[in-house]
């Protein structure tokens, strides 16, 4: 008896240790880690429902994962159509902003040539034409009026023009009690000046009433004023608020940078080589670049028989290359 109830013992225990034998041992570890949770984006592109069979492939792009142990993030495009893929970096190509070639030689020269400062806008742009005695409010009026009045006219012409407005007493109030015939006298002989003198008075009658006789202090509503465009108004922001959020393209600047080689494509418009112009030039460069090449356009690179034997930039510059071919080094 006892032997039997031995037996039964022994093979229930042999039985207890064969289970527990063939169970897999857990493991306990002393810190657990943290698990990564990755979300993962899946299309499906069902190849078989398309063609009417073949294999069907799902394309998974994984998530940028970051390790615990790097500061760097890594994403991965997972293709799977089985067991046993492997995780492949994704290269995406950066794309390379387009920029001139010798741009900034070029640029280089040009100040070298204007390092006098003695071109008309030196010394009669429409910063230097206001009273910088007048109150913050007519002073900025009055660099608005100086650039009305520079369109499509010499600086000589439009100094002269300041001077007698501001004799006259150049304030919005006093422009408004200033009759059409006085105005337009005094302004004359700017380009267009009969045209101007409406342009003024409407510009006046809406700073009075919307602006408390200032000016607008943005592009929008710069450009809202009667004669007022995109190459007045970031100028006005530049000059008469210290702002710049654009570069004031003139028939100089647009002429210029055409023959530099400065556009991608050769432009017909200022405001369409502003815009081009804008897409790849630093913005650091933006203030200077237009009194710059205003004062280069007036003395050196003329809109007619330009000065290219003379200029620093003849061997790298497109269009001076041409008109010096051929010709003796005048260096």
């Amino acid at each position: 008896m006892n032997t039997r109830l031995t037996r039964s013992l022994a093979s229930k225990l042999a039985q207890k240790v064969g289970q527990v034998s063939r169970e897999e041992p857990r493991m306990i570890s002393a810190k657990p880690k943290k698990r990564q949770h990755i979300k993962i984006q899946s299309k499906v592109a069902d190849t078989h429902s398309a063609i009417g069979g073949g294999d069907q492939q799902t394309t998974k792009t994984a998530a940028p994962i970051k390790s615990e142990d790097s500061d760097h993030s890594h994403t991965y495009t997972v293709s799977k159509r089985g067991v046993g893929d492997v995780p492949v970096p994704s290269t995406k190509s950066k794309k390379i902003k387009w920029e001139p070639t010798s741009w900034k030689q070029q640029l280089q020269n040009i100040k070298e040539m204007r390092l006098k400062k003695d071109a008309p806008v030196d010394v009669m742009g429409c910063d230097k034409l206001s009273d910088e005695n007048a109150t913050p409010e007519v002073y900025r009026y009055q660099v608005l009026l100086s650039l009305m009045l520079s369109s499509q006219t010499k600086d000589q012409v439009t100094s002269a023009a300041m001077k007698k407005l501001r004799s006259h007493g150049c304030t919005v109030d006093h422009i408004l009690k200033t009759s059409d015939k006085k105005l337009g006298e005094l302004i004359y002989p700017v380009s267009f000046y009969k045209r101007k003198v409406e342009f003024i008075k409407r510009t006046s009658k809406i700073l009075k009433d919307t602006y408390s006789n200032d000016i607008p202090n943005s592009i929008q509503d710069l450009c809202a004023l009667p004669g007022v465009g995109p190459k007045m108004a970031h100028l006005v922001m530049k000059c008469a608020w210290d702002t710049v959020c654009g570069i004031g393209v003139d028939t100089h600047v647009h002429r210029i940078t055409n023959r530099l080689g400065w556009m991608r494509k050769p432009t017909k418009l200022p405001e369409q080589t502003r815009v081009a112009l804008e897409d790849w030039l630093p913005r650091d460069y933006w203030r200077d670049i237009n009194g710059l090449l205003v004062g280069f356009g007036q003395q050196t690179c003329l809109p007619v028989n330009p000065r290219c034997a003379t200029c620093l930039n003849r061997a790298i510059c497109p269009y001076g290359r041409q008109a010096t071919r051929g010709k003796k080094d005048c260096g």
